[in-house]
């Protein structure tokens, strides 16, 4: 095994092969970000989402994911173009995965790949687990998705960050109140199965637990964009927490538990999740001021 891997591997104690097919997709995960960048990826695109918040926030759940957008819309943008080079990373670690790219049935403006590899070879490269090898299905596939969305909403902040394993790069990312109107939009208009992800709501309870304000005027045109009945650029942050709280009214909160529940270690914090609670939570949501902002584009 290589020795970054190793390193890598030992920030984890994991136990069952989920736990441990996890923390080999987040060490895939990091080293595709870090191919990404070495091919200069991140000159025109940024990261987002809930794995960008777990890496350079702390977020204490895992996240399948790798979520990017353009930092202004391309519609000649094409994500082939930088997959032999994070396929070739990938290899200078020994880890084994290919690139299929996701076609869309319907014309979109999210460009769609992913990485797979064989589950029972990187169990035997990552832990040497023979016994726990032979017990997994010979066409079992390890694999992580990632998007780009060509055409993003605007008004977006940024800003650059480094990391030093798998090797030193840097990165672009949403800063922290543009991350979190990208949530609260998930909140509000993203449909699973007819339920609520309970995923977007431990998110919005991680950020409101550190105060984070919200890019205002990036929520607004996020809305906007996904034809949200109502949605106007000058919305204030009185209505939204409106639209919130009759949303937090109507949610199936046990369906969104047993969403979560998966990607954390404990159920603890899900105790008190109820429409009392949410409602109560975002009474301390406040407004990302202009001149805070790190950069705009």
């Amino acid at each position: 095994m290589d020795n970054i891997i190793r390193q890598m591997l030992g920030q984890y104690d994991a136990l069952d092969l989920n736990e441990k097919e996890n923390r080999i997709k987040e060490i895939v995960q990091e080293i595709i970000l870090c191919g990404l960048s070495r091919a200069g990826f991140f000159q025109t695109a940024a990261f987002y989402g809930g794995t960008a918040l777990r890496i350079f926030h702390g977020l204490d759940r895992f996240s399948e994911d790798l979520d990017f957008s353009l930092a202004a819309p391309d519609t000649g943008f094409q994500l082939e173009k930088y997959l032999p080079a994070v396929e070739k990373e990938l290899m200078t670690y020994g880890l084994r995965f290919s690139f299929e790219t996701k076609m869309k049935k319907n014309r979109s403006d999210i460009q769609s790949a992913f990485v797979k590899g064989n589950t029972r070879e990187h169990i035997l490269l990552c832990y040497a687990d023979e016994t726990l090898a032979r017990s997994v299905a010979g066409s079992r596939m390890i694999k992580v998705k990632f998007e780009v969305d060509t055409t993003p909403p605007p008004y977006a902040g940024f800003e650059h960050r480094y990391r030093l394993v798998p090797i030193p790069y840097e990165i672009t990312l949403y800063d922290m109140p543009s991350l979190f109107a990208g949530k609260i939009h998930a909140v509000l208009c993203r449909a699973w199965q007819n339920r609520i992800k309970g995923r977007d709501l431990y998110d919005y309870v991680f950020y409101l637990s550190r105060s984070t304000p919200v890019n205002l005027r990036h929520l607004n045109a996020r809305l906007m964009d996904s034809g949200f009945k109502g949605a106007r650029e000058d919305m204030t942050l009185e209505e939204i927490k409106e639209i919130l709280c009759r949303r937090f009214e109507v949610l199936d909160y046990e369906s969104a538990k047993a969403d979560v529940h998966p990607f954390i270690g404990s159920d603890a914090p899900l105790a008190v999740w109820s429409s009392d609670f949410f409602r109560s939570i975002t009474g301390d949501l406040t407004e990302q001021k202009r001149n805070d902002r790190v950069h705009e584009r």
